[in-house]
């Protein structure tokens, strides 16, 4: 594809950029990156799951920069740990440490420990609060000093069983393997074909959150005909250690692990039901496990790529939800907005090549009618 530099655009170039500090401060107002962080939880928690680096602080300040466009937001946010170095790899992060916050299934009614509703929005009328329009500081703090207690009231935190494990125990799930090889880093890596679970499974958690709901709903429609359930949503913290940097990974043991902090995380394990051919061609049906995880609380976008973790694990030309070059190319929210937004750029050359190649056409086309 060929490109021609603009000349004399300098000058232009920085009244554009001056152009658009002014949109953003115009009204002579500036959101605080702490109230960005406060208040617009799912777009931090968004941002930190498509930009694969937790931090809620700077995730806040991508999205006043980006005044409140995702994409934007993300690209700023990758751009920047691009740049950062990495000193340490935490240890491997057991699901099952999670402190609870939210906790249930689509499949079970009873589970050890209960359905834990947590903060959502699946209970709501989704009408629009114009009380909201008056909110202020002093409000918040008179709501919470008068309902703290009532909200807390549940005991602090609390770690569960997997519900699945339970299904295992009694044999209708086949027990998942182990894989103790060292996961791919797509990050430091490029994207090869066939692609390993380990990178499938990080381009689909740092996936653009839209397209990978529209995809998993793709499945369900009809172009998968796969309709699973839920077995357990958690939401909650877990806790990242690391170990003593002197030592090497096969000579740490318990004690020598630091603890340096916790994440906020959704994970998701999908009931997906297929029927498994037995002996004699009978029919028989079990349950496949669809996995997801993304930072923060995103549950729709965990869900979704718990379907397509299972599509992806099942490849099958009839349906492009099953191919993974289809879906881990498409799916990555810098690649996609990145590509689009480039078609703004100077495309001077090759326009002038096509448009000179239809003129020559028309021409031909005209000199053949006059001939005749």
């Amino acid at each position: 594809m060929g490109y021609v530099a603009v000349k004399g655009g300098t000058e232009a170039i920085e009244e554009s950029i001056k152009r658009l500090q002014y949109e953003r401060v115009k009204s002579g107002k500036s959101i605080e990156v702490e109230k960005i962080q406060a208040g617009m939880r799912g777009l931090v928690d968004q941002v930190m799951s498509e930009s694969s680096l937790y931090d809620e602080t700077l995730a806040a300040l991508a999205i006043k920069q980006a005044e409140g466009n995702p994409e934007e937001a993300v690209f700023l946010l990758r751009a920047y740990r691009s740049t950062v170095p990495r000193k340490h790899y935490s240890r491997s992060i057991e699901s099952h440490q999670m402190f609870i916050e939210r906790r249930i299934s689509a499949s079970f009614k009873d589970i050890p420990g209960g359905q834990i509703l947590g903060a959502t929005t699946d209970y709501t009328h989704r009408l629009l609060n114009f009380d909201l329009s008056q909110e202020n500081d002093d409000e918040a703090l008179k709501w919470l000093n008068s309902n703290v207690q009532s909200v807390n009231s549940e005991e602090k935190v609390k770690t569960f069983p997997k519900v699945l494990d339970y299904l295992r125990n009694e044999g209708l799930i086949i027990p998942c393997e182990n894989n103790d090889e060292t996961p791919d880093d797509i990050t430091r890596e490029s994207l090869e074909f066939p692609a390993s679970r380990s990178a499938r499974l990080q381009v689909l958690t740092r996936g653009q959150t839209g397209t990978i709901t529209s995809l998993g709903y793709a499945v369900i429609r009809g172009y998968g005909t796969t309709h699973p359930t839920v077995g357990e949503l958690r939401v909650g913290t877990l806790p990242v250690t690391v170990g003593l940097p002197q030592l090497g990974t096969d000579e740490i043991d318990e004690n020598d692990v630091y603890y340096i902090g916790e994440l906020k995380a959704t994970e998701v394990e999908m009931l997906m039901p297929v029927t498994a051919e037995k002996e004699l061609g009978k029919n028989e049906m079990e349950f496949e496990i669809g996995y997801g995880f993304c930072f923060g609380q995103n549950e729709t976008k965990a869900i979704a790529m718990g379907i397509l973790d299972y599509c992806l694990e099942h490849p099958n030309t009839d349906f492009p939800s099953h191919n993974e070059e289809f879906v881990l190319y498409h799916i990555d929210s810098v690649e996609s907005t990145g590509f689009i937004s480039h078609l703004k750029m100077p495309h001077y050359v090759t326009f002038q090549s096509k448009l000179d190649s239809v003129r020559k056409t028309k021409q031909q086309e005209k000199e053949e009618v006059a001939s005749v």
